[in-house]
């Protein structure tokens, strides 16, 4: 698997060193746009709006538009300094939360997490701990310029990060336009409905879930393929011109007392706990 990401996580003064790699791929087909006389695939070029004058990678800066045509540049040493002084820092695990707390909507995408030289009783005393305690991480990462708020979990036997969007990344639902409000519903409508689910209420298996396009599409390709039914290009014209592990033990226990030194006593709780949301 290619490494997408080399760092380290801890929790507490325990600290891992770790590699990411992508857990998912896009398994799209992706059709190219052919000129239709010839077959040549379709380029495109960077022409600039005002001047309409072609332009090379080394004429682009950056910039951030705050209002309409009124931009603020940023120049590329500024913006690596930027992601340098972010990127330098190890990912901290900050809280641990319960996995059912959190709703799938804030979900993006998958990372497998693996032990980097000399991080492996860490990494697995991390699982075990998350295993045992059913609970999930939370930490921030910069990955690609970005910071992303991120969750840490145990798949099967792996830990995996999963990045997940932060609040404000969110849209209301209050906005969502054409929400019918204070429709009845009859009772046997409503019985009717939940016995259909219940019907049709089974066990997740994953792979009995196909891509049922691609899979045609594919076939159509082979087809084709056999048939000869293909097309070539015309001939293209030349042109002109590691980090340390801390030892486990100790780390562990000065987590924990510092832990107790910072945290204030807890309450006793007079309301009811917040009810969890189904995923």
């Amino acid at each position: 698997m290619h490494t997408v990401w080399k760092g380290s996580i801890s929790f507490g003064l325990v600290n891992i060193p770790i590699k990411l790699h992508t857990a998912t791929e896009n398994k799209d087909i992706k059709l190219r746009q052919l000129h239709k006389e010839c077959h040549a695939p379709i380029n495109y070029k960077k022409v600039c709006s005002g001047c309409e004058k072609e332009v090379q990678n080394e004429d682009i800066v950056k910039a951030y538009e705050y209002s309409k045509n009124k931009f603020v540049v940023l120049d590329e040493e500024e913006l690596e300094n930027l992601k340098k002084e972010n990127e330098d820092k190890a990912v901290e695990i900050i809280d641990f939360v319960k996995l059912q707390e959190i709703d799938p909507i804030y979900f993006e995408k998958s990372y497998f997490m693996a032990p980097d030289t000399g991080g492996g009783k860490a990494y697995t005393l991390l699982k075990k701990a998350l295993e045992e305690s059913g609970k999930i991480g939370v930490a921030k990462i910069i990955i690609r310029s970005k910071e992303q708020l991120a969750v840490v979990r145990v798949y099967q036997d792996t830990l995996v990060m999963e990045t997940i969007h932060f609040p404000d990344e969110v849209r209301s639902s209050k906005d969502v336009p054409n929400i019918p409000e204070d429709v009845t519903i009859v009772k046997k409508e409503l019985d009717t409905a939940l016995l259909l689910i219940d019907q049709l209420t089974t066990d997740f298996e994953p792979e009995k879930y196909t891509d049922d396009y691609r899979t045609a599409l594919m076939e159509l390709i082979e087809q084709k393929k056999t048939g000869k039914k293909t097309v070539s290009a015309a001939e293209k014209k030349q042109p002109t011109t590691a980090a340390n592990v801390t030892e486990l033990m100790a780390a562990l226990q000065a987590s924990v007392e510092k832990t107790k030194k910072k945290k204030p006593a807890a309450k006793k709780r007079t309301t009811p706990t917040k009810t969890k949301k189904n995923a």
